[in-house]
């Protein structure tokens, strides 16, 4: 199912000079490498730093980022804001340790970076860093916290996107300078009345909505812009900062009953809460992330034109008059999904990402059409990127050896900025990563990635593991993997496939599973390991498979289809398909492409993995996390509960307060010693145990001494 990622920003110790620089703290730099290298292990996933959010600054200097740390001893995670001249040299840190902040903004005029932070389990605020020197400053006491923001073009204003407030949340600014109250022992209950009552990560929704407001740096006054029963996201200033553009779900009565969220615009100066707006786009389907030319008369924005099949569907870039009429679309023949659309700085083109085979590569087409070129294409991923002023970009690349690191592209040139991962990577012998093509059982082709063992011998067939990815409508790119990589390290091969359903590869390839799970899908992935058998590199007799999410839902069809695997791990899946209506959050989704369940009854069951439970005799271990309304535990819990019935060997792995995507560190290596034990034991035949013992609980004396 599609995992929507979110980053919550911690408490935050604010005072690190502008200026201040500390080359023991700065993230791992390039050291000479370690005399031997060694093999990859689950360790190293926590020695990885995330990179990610370059934003240049106004002058082409400078390339604010952040750096996540996965911190296993502390159990914690940690985001700093770090920054590196385009003309390379160490990185220097914006914020300091033991504190999280996130999402780097410099005003356009160069005089400070903005970015997002929250500090002794407050709310996230705005602070401010003067480029002159001196400490972090907190602009923003926002009672419910800062959603998001973006500086207005003269550097003026910030538009802030904040949810409205709880009752609790402005008492308790009320009395902020007074002690915290006791918690209550209970909670009163929730009381819901929305179509769309339930999300992940959040848990059960109010009436609560999200709005924008534009925020006065230098008289530090609020004033609301939009308002109504709708959630307003994506602001994007006009570049004489006298508008707004923002995505909404305002063209109908219930925005929860449909996807057709536009594109409208809103006076930046208007004190009417929103009340006249222009309405930029009509297209029915889900229209998102507006940017302005830079003579403001022209909006680009990202546009879904099949409602029926919604996230089957390929996402266009598309431009409308910042006034209103006719749109153009200028991607129908690519078909591709974009994202992230920004004019160049004389708004004769358009850059955005594309997700294309395997791969997302930096695009820029005309503003008025016609040919697509990729200033960085290859077998690379571009996650973000940042322009500036004479052409220059910074943007977030990763490759599939290694992490995402910050580029900077000069013309032609394109140079890393970071070595963030360096120092870890030189100790690493990686496996080897193939982008292979293979045949469909009915003739379609797929692509995927193979991982050979590292050192592999090619005149020895080895264990190989299937890992279906999840989405479905997603893709496997040319990223680094480290589960991959750690299992190609224990001598697996592995193999990630993109069968139908995956996108990157078009539309109709994408729309080929649309209310048939299991089925092509299946062939698909099937093909990639029957493609690995004919090379000679999988032992047939030593197959794995195993996934999270859509993937754990393919686990569950491939092992009630097929007896090949001799063990199999199934992560965030489904069972019973009609339990999860009005249980998880996809209900709008259901609805669409099943029918209601009570009138197309055969269908709902058809996709259920469930009722092929009598099939399955493959070991299985399935897992979930308890609080997950993406894809709720009942389903690994119901799969497990057939099993068990059936006398199947099988386990059920629950972990407590984890939602969709895990974020705790110690459940992550948990999750991962899981997955080596189970497959070593049932797919290699290791004597070691299937479950790893259970850490040591340490000793708590009771009684009086």
């Amino acid at each position: 199912m599609r995992i929507v990622r979110s980053f919550a920003f911690a408490s935050i110790v604010l005072g690190v000079s502008f200026a201040a620089r500390a080359a023991d703290a700065a993230p791992r730099q390039s050291r000479p490498a370690a005399a031997t290298s060694r093999f990859i292990t689950i360790d190293d996933y926590f020695q990885i730093r995330d990179v990610s959010q370059p934003e240049l600054s106004a002058d082409g200097q400078w390339v604010a980022y952040t750096v996540r740390t996965k911190m296993l001893k502390e159990d914690k995670n940690e985001t700093r804001i770090w920054m590196v001249s385009t003309h390379g040299g160490d990185p220097l840190p914006m914020t300091a340790e033991g504190v999280s902040s996130g999402h780097p903004r410099w005003s356009p005029d160069g005089k400070y970076l903005a970015f997002t932070s929250s500090r002794n389990n407050g709310k996230s605020q705005v602070w401010l860093l003067n480029r002159l020197g001196g400490e972090a400053v907190r602009l923003t006491d926002i009672a419910q916290g800062v959603n998001d923001f973006e500086w207005s073009p003269d550097s003026t204003r910030l538009v802030l996107v904040l949810q409205d407030p709880k009752p609790e949340d402005l008492e308790a600014a009320k009395d902020k300078d007074k002690p915290a109250p006791a918690k209550p022992k209970t909670q009163p209950p929730w009381v819901i009345d929305r179509l769309q009552f339930k999300e992940d990560t959040v848990g059960y929704l109010d009436n609560r909505r999200t709005h924008l407001y534009v925020f006065s740096v230098e008289k530090k006054s609020l004033t609301q812009i939009t308002s109504g029963e709708f959630d307003d996201s994506q602001p994007a200033w006009s570049p004489d900062s006298k508008q707004l553009a923002f995505t909404s779900n305002r063209s109908t009565p219930d925005p929860d009953a449909s996807r057709d969220t536009n594109i409208w615009v809103v006076a930046a100066d208007n004190t009417d809460k929103g009340a006249h707006l222009t309405q930029i786009t009509t297209n029915p389907g889900a229209d998102s992330q507006p940017a302005w030319s830079p003579d403001g008369k022209w909006i680009t924005y990202v546009t879904q034109l099949d409602v029926h099949l919604f996230w089957y569907a390929t996402q266009h870039l598309a431009i409308a008059p910042s006034s209103g009429g006719e749109a153009k679309v200028l991607t129908l023949a690519f078909d591709r999904d974009v994202r992230r659309p920004r004019f160049s700085a004389d708004g004769n083109s358009i850059y955005f990402i594309a997700v294309d085979d395997g791969a997302q590569n930096l695009c820029r087409i005309a503003a008025g059409g016609g040919e697509i070129v990729r200033p960085i294409g290859g077998r690379v991923t571009v996650a973000s990127y940042s322009l500036g002023k004479n052409g220059v970009i910074a943007a977030q690349i990763g490759t599939s050896d290694r992490p995402d690191e910050i580029f900077l592209q000069n013309g032609t040139d394109l140079a890393r900025l970071t070595k963030t991962n360096d120092a870890l990577v030189a100790q690493l012998r990686l496996a080897k990563v193939e982008y292979v093509h293979f045949k469909s059982k009915d003739g379609t082709a797929v692509a995927g990635y193979l991982y050979k063992p590292v050192d592999f011998d090619a005149t020895t067939k080895v264990p190989t593991i299937l890992i279906p990815h999840g989405g479905p409508v997603s893709q496997y790119e040319a990223s680094f993997n480290h589960l991959a990589q750690l299992f190609a390290a224990n001598g697996y091969a592995v193999l990630l496939p993109n069968p139908r359903g995956s996108s990157g590869y078009g539309e109709k390839f994408c729309a080929a599973i649309y209310a048939d799970w299991g089925n092509k899908d299946f062939q698909d992935d099937m093909a990639i390991v029957d493609y690995a058998l004919a090379q000679g590199i999988a032992d047939s007799d030593k197959l794995g498979v195993g996934g999270w999410s859509y993937g754990g839902i393919s686990t569950d069809f491939i092992i009630g289809q097929t007896t090949q695997f001799k063990g199999a791990i199934s992560g965030a899946g489904v069972a019973l398909i009609t339990s999860f209506y009005g249980h998880d959050h996809y209900q709008r989704d259901y609805e669409t492409e099943l029918g209601y369940p009570w009138e197309h009854q055969a269908l709902w069951d058809k996709i259920s993995p469930f009722y092929r439970i009598k099939n399955i005799t493959t070991p299985t271990l399935f897992m979930g996390g308890e609080i997950d309304s993406n894809v709720p535990i009942l389903g690994s819990e119901q799969m497990y509960q057939a099993m068990k019935a059936l006398g199947r060997t099988t386990e059920l792995v629950v972990y407590p307060g984890e939602y969709h995507g895990f974020t705790v560190p110690s459940h992550i290596k948990d999750r991962l010693e899981r997955y080596l034990a189970w497959y070593a034991h049932y797919v290699k035949g290791d004597a070691t145990p299937a479950t790893p013992a259970p850490p040591v609980a340490p000793t708590v004396k009771t009684g009086g001494e």
